[in-house]
């Protein structure tokens, strides 16, 4: 019998998505608004590069080509990898391009009746012949609408990406005070590259937010306009943005990403010993986090910039917020074609900007708001259902409510990939997709909905714990290991990967070490 899958987008988890539930017989149909593939990808800066060392972010079948040589490759050469990815496997022909899903509306049961069951799905199951979920899907060329009908449907539509994060601010102090221009980022990076070039040259521009996007369009405005027009960041906290992966010449993958690094903290649903030791090892975890952050002051000079972040490195990395910081960044802050400006609070003013607690104006004639995205709202508002709207968000005080970073147990026939972050989105989107397509295919079974939301409750809290502020972004990005644990043993396959005990303590993990299944006795 077939079984259709949707999957709404092309991107990478998209397509990971697409090539897991081919191998297990399925028939998917991928949807993607744009016309081409590689979701994020297709729409970058010119000086972006790939954030993450590339032997972490990488398919696990699928090598980077030996031509590649830079452990950050340009945006141009990860888009070609990705692309390559999608011809090798055969991919293309089950991607229906230029096609918008509107909206998604299960088909099936009464909601009174899915919000009684007890089991996933009402029996434990993906699929169901009492339900389906219809999309109602765009041609965005004739903008012809049309509806279409699969047994299972997973959300890869990302969280970077369509619904820009755009600050709120008080009546008379929003950018229609401005007599410049205010755009978001993502304006920005849709523009070509000469046309973005041109956009910013010869204007005195202002850049909010200190992330990688705001790193890199300042970059740029600095290289367009020099020291006759300095380009502003106005950031509200200072962030542990990294120079290179090698604190000291110590690779960072070995400070947090093996089974030691993982025995330094507390874990979801870890038994009391694992407790205990994570206790008794605070004091090294402290140690990892300020061997790196000393590496960090001293490469970029940060306290002579009077960026020294308050928080810690360990906080930065379980907010899965860690960028690495452009060349010479600091060095065009010290010239002055990048003025840095702290601004926690700010309103617009006809001239410009206007600083909380500030009398004079910083004059502009460009904003761009490098404010990232609401993703939440995004994966919202593709339901038709209030009551599926509500359930896959879930409270505005918690991380999502996904089961395995997954499945919302309350929604059926349903799954989501990509929207929980982590130190490599590639690497962790194939695990999930892997799982998802075990799932699929009968391997095992889910537990009870009532067990699936108490351990979600238990990684709501270690986020809380470890990623403070953050928690919202679902990061795993200091628990890879551990996570995937749960999605080996669930899957029937062995999560010790490593030869010989040392390896398995100390040699970091990726996307290589789950190439085979590996199954336990």
């Amino acid at each position: 019998m077939e079984r259709k899958i949707g999957i709404i987008g092309a991107g990478i988890s998209g397509l990971l998505a697409c090539k897991y539930s081919l191998s297990k017989g399925f028939t998917p149909v991928v949807f993607e608004s744009r016309s081409t593939i590689g979701g994020v990808w297709t729409e970058t800066l010119q000086i972006t590069k790939l954030q993450t060392p590339k032997p972490l972010f990488q398919f696990s079948d699928f090598p980077w080509p030996s031509s590649v040589v830079d452990d950050f490759p340009a945006h141009s050469q990860v888009l070609d990898y990705i692309q390559s990815y999608a011809r090798h496997f055969d991919l293309l022909r089950h991607i229906k391009f230029d096609t918008k899903v509107l909206s998604v509306a299960y088909d099936g049961p009464p909601e009174e009746e899915i919000q009684a069951w007890q089991l996933w799905g009402g029996a434990g199951e993906p699929f169901s012949c009492k339900g389906k979920w219809n999309l109602t899907v765009e041609d965005t060329h004739n903008n012809s609408t049309e509806v279409y009908q699969v047994d299972f449907l997973i959300l890869s539509i990302g969280r970077f990406s369509d619904v820009p994060n755009i600050p709120e601010f008080p009546a008379g102090k929003g950018p229609e005070t401005f007599h410049g221009k205010v755009i978001h980022a993502m304006e920005y990076a849709a523009m070509d590259f000469d046309r973005a070039a041109e956009f910013i040259k010869g204007k005195r521009t202002t850049i909010v937010g200190f992330q990688k996007h705001a790193l890199d369009i300042a970059m740029e405005c600095s290289t367009a306009n020099g020291t006759e027009r300095p380009c502003r960041v106005l950031y509200r906290t200072e962030h542990w943005n990294v120079p290179d992966y090698l604190p000291w010449g110590v690779p960072l993958a070995y400070l947090y990403l093996n089974r030691f690094a993982e025995l330094l903290v507390h874990k979801p649903g870890e038994g009391f010993l694992l407790s205990l030791l994570a206790t008794i090892l605070s004091p090294v975890r402290w140690v990892f986090s300020k061997f790196v952050e000393s590496h960090i002051k001293k490469k970029l000079s940060l306290e002579k910039f009077g960026m020294v972040p308050k928080h810690s490195f360990l906080n930065q990395i379980n907010s899965c917020l860690v960028s690495t910081v452009p060349e010479e960044f600091y060095d065009r802050v010290e010239k002055g074609s990048i003025q840095l400006k702290k601004a926690p609070k700010f309103g617009f003013c006809k001239e410009g900007i206007l600083v909380d607690g500030e009398n004079t104006a910083l004059e502009t004639d460009l904003v761009i708001l490098a404010t990232g995205y609401k993703g939440d709202e995004k994966l919202k508002n593709i339901f038709v259902s209030p009551t599926f709207r509500d359930s896959i968000v879930g409270s505005p005080t918690a991380s999502l409510p996904l089961y395995r970073e997954c499945i919302q147990p309350r929604i059926p026939q349903l799954a989501v990939i990509g929207f929980s972050e982590s130190l490599s989105n590639l690497y962790t989107s194939e695990m999930r997709c892997r799982w998802v397509a075990e799932l699929l295919d009968g391997t095992f079974k889910l537990p009870d909905i009532k067990e699936m939301e108490k351990d979600a409750k238990r990684w709501d809290k270690y986020m809380k714990r470890y990623a403070g502020k953050y928690y919202r972004r679902s990061c795993i990005a200091a628990l890879h290991i551990w996570y995937n644990d749960q999605l080996c043993k669930d899957m029937g396959w062995n999560p010790k990967r490593k030869k010989g005990f040392i390896a398995e303590l100390f040699h970091p993990y990726g996307p290589l070490d789950y190439k085979s299944a590996r199954y336990q006795n």
